[in-house]
């Protein structure tokens, strides 16, 4: 696993984020982004969702398990798959979901477990 946690970097005027140099073997597989729990995004290598979130989001006992019909909810409301630009190491990301996060211009990433959480820099945690 990459040894960065923690980075912070501005879009351009195409809504793309560089990720550091370090990390783009680890999104190498494709990147999905998503609403977070709070006001923020959660990008996640493709194969980090295909094997833990997707099972997880698909783990009910019930189809009426009202738990995981919420983070279904949730996590798919918005989502983008897409790939990592191997020249420039970019993401782009969807405006609906830069609005949902209240981020204009500047990212702050963090590393959550697994994948990154993405806030503006004066996001409230």
């Amino acid at each position: 696993m990459a040894s960065t946690d923690y980075f912070e970097r501005r879009l351009d005027e195409k809504r793309r984020l560089t990720i550091p140099s370090e990390l783009r073997t680890e999104f190498a597989s494709g990147i999905v982004v998503t609403r977070g729990f709070g006001k923020y995004l959660h990008l996640y290598p493709l194969s980090v969702w295909d094997k833990e979130v997707e099972p997880a989001l698909n783990d009910g006992n019930s189809i009426l398990d009202e738990t995981v019909a919420d983070l279904n909810v949730q996590f798919r409301r918005g989502k983008t798959e897409t790939e990592l630009d191997q020249k420039q190491g970019r993401v782009t990301f969807e405006q609906h979901l830069l609005d949902y996060a209240g981020i204009t211009k500047d990212i702050v990433a963090v590393r959550a477990g697994s994948y990154f959480r993405l806030m503006a820099p004066d996001a409230e945690m």
